[in-house]
């Protein structure tokens, strides 16, 4: 369940930042916090993440609201280079930075049993009941 998107004409340092606002959150999620968002990225990100909902409805049989961002990962594309003419006859380079942009979805499981949660929270009660008993027979042995 992958999209990927090459070219983009935008520096890998600017994308990245969004990355890392919605990488690990469920697909909603990120959908949602990437509308409010300021950055010119963030509109071709929100499409690469529809394009991959899609591939994973169509291609694999997976369920929108199940879906998560397992991995986005920004990688430098190729630079173009260009020059911009300076004082005294020289130019000086400037770098138009492009990136390559991977998102892989993953699906995440429901905890179906409630008791096992249940239990853990019974034995986080019970250690922290047994942790006071051992304190108190402590005090009782250091004052005989």
């Amino acid at each position: 369940m992958k999209a990927i998107l090459k070219q983009y004409r935008q520096s890998p340092r600017k994308v990245r930042l969004l990355a890392g606002v919605i990488r690990g959150k469920s697909v909603e999620k990120a959908l949602a916090e990437l509308r409010f968002v300021p950055k010119r990225a963030s509109g071709v990100i929100e499409k690469l993440i529809k394009s991959a909902i899609s591939n994973a409805e169509t291609n694999h049989g997976k369920i929108k609201g199940d879906l998560f961002i397992k991995e986005i990962r920004v990688d430098e594309g190729v630079t173009l280079k260009r020059m911009r003419p300076r004082s005294r006859g020289r130019g000086s380079r400037i770098n138009k930075r492009t990136s390559h942009i991977i998102l892989e979805l993953g699906e995440r499981k429901e905890i179906k049993n409630p008791k096992k949660q249940e239990n853990k929270k019974l034995n986080k009660q019970e250690t922290t009941e047994t942790k006071k008993q051992l304190k108190t027979k402590k005090i009782t042995k250091k004052n005989t």
